[in-house]
């Protein structure tokens, strides 16, 4: 009991002590708060998913086609109407571990709260700091088109009990500092899985097949296993960190899609040695046997379409150089591309007919779409040629398969807010 009531006064001392501390020294305290906030929340790859391409950071309205509808991310500015401005501590961690935003509102799991539920208290709130010291904007996100029964949030109660551990991040006691802090990063605030593992039944994580590989918008989000084949078992761990802090490294090709925004946004962001600790805790995930092969590195071209050798003269060889070494820049370098080697050419159809983009420390590398200029069979030719040539596997990309992917590239009206 002396002991309680001594713990109690030495606690209520220090609320005065900061209480009454000079506003210099709050100033300070609440600037290292935002400071840890802008870090985990760049971990966290919150912008990405807020922000539609070429639009204010932050301001949401960016659209998320799933197989039950399309979601629109919110505004994550201190908005009054349309942001969160209001939102209570409480709420706030409520948000990120259950899934459950003011008055009680369940969130969709394109949100990743069932990975972020992982998330310490601490960092919760240091993301909600950094938040709210944006400049609030006025955003409102288009309405979800969503189809009955979906569209009745009150069922992701049951989603949640099956999908969502609502429990906090464990460090292994049998493993390094370095491992858990990875593991910390990949598992919980870069929600690696979300994109990187496939779903069950109920559309949760399949779990037995952790980051085997999954398609994601149409994209392909490769194994990240330690698996040979399909996964990174043939990279060098100074592969992987380069790779991953800058979206390239030798004889790998570029980062494309989704994964160039994760690098553009978060992980190009991140220390050194938290990379470092990502390199560590993928090391030590076992190795799943699915997905398309990785490119063998000094594997050799396969035998040339002449309609595809044309093309990529034309329009490919002046950035990319005959050899696919890349003129301007490492980004530009295609031999050794998981994208390249992959026999669907998922990705490769999606930069074909979409492009990607990523911006680094040399500037912006940008691949435009090249729908309009060519027609179904060339584009078809020319990823074959660039299978065969850099991926080095046999083409078996078809006419169809650009057509189809030439259609859902096309521009969708989105309804207004209401």
């Amino acid at each position: 009991m002396i002991m309680t009531g001594l713990i109690r006064n030495i606690a209520a001392a220090a609320a005065l002590v900061l209480a009454f501390a000079p506003v210099s020294a709050r100033a300070d305290a609440q600037s290292d708060l935002v400071a840890r906030g802008e870090y985990v929340t760049r971990a966290a790859d919150c912008v990405a998913c807020h922000t539609v391409p070429g639009g204010k950071q932050f301001t949401g309205g960016r659209p998320f086609k799933l197989p039950f509808g399309v979601l629109y991310s919110p505004n994550l500015t201190p908005d009054e109407t349309t942001g969160i401005a209001g939102y209570s501590d409480d709420d706030w961690v409520r948000m990120l571990h259950e899934g459950v935003g003011r008055g009680g509102k369940h969130l969709y799991p394109a949100m990743p709260y069932a990975s972020y539920t992982g998330m310490s208290r601490e960092d919760a709130l240091a993301v909600k700091a950094y938040l709210m010291s944006l400049a609030p904007v006025h955003a409102p996100a288009p309405e979800n088109d969503i189809g009955f029964p979906f569209n009745q949030r009150w069922g992701m109660m049951f989603w949640n009990l099956l999908n969502n551990p609502n429990k906090r991040f464990e460090p292994d006691p049998a493993k390094s500092a370095e491992y858990n802090r990875g593991a910390y990063l990949v598992d919980t605030l870069g929600h690696c899985g979300e994109c990187h593992t496939p779903r069950n039944l109920t559309m949760g994580l399949k779990n037995s097949k952790k980051f085997a590989g999954a398609e994601q918008e149409g994209w392909l989000a490769y194994n990240l296993t330690s698996d040979p084949k399909s996964g990174l078992g043939g990279w060098t761990d100074e592969q992987l960190a380069e790779y991953l802090s800058t979206g390239q490294t030798a004889g790998r090709g570029p980062a494309s899609g989704p994964m160039a925004e994760a690098v553009e946004h978060s992980l190009s962001h991140l220390k050194p040695e938290d990379i470092k600790a990502i390199v560590t805790y993928l090391r030590g995930v076992p190795g799943q046997p699915d997905g398309p092969p990785a490119a063998v590195a000094g594997a050799s071209p396969g035998p040339a379409d002449p309609l595809g050798e044309r093309l990529f003269a034309q329009a490919c060889a002046g950035c990319h150089l005959p050899n696919g070494a890349g003129r301007q820049s490492p980004w530009a370098a295609l031999g050794g591309a998981h994208t390249a080697a992959d026999p669907a050419g998922t990705n490769l159809v999606k930069v074909l007919t979409e492009g990607t983009q990523l911006n680094t420390r040399q500037g912006l590398m940008f691949m435009h779409p090249f729908t309009g200029a060519y027609n179904d069979r060339e584009l078809a030719a020319l990823g074959n040629y660039v299978r065969s040539q850099f991926g080095y596997q046999p083409g078996a990309i078809t006419p169809e398969q650009i057509a189809k992917q030439r259609e859902e590239a096309s521009p969708k009206p989105s309804k207004p807010s209401t």
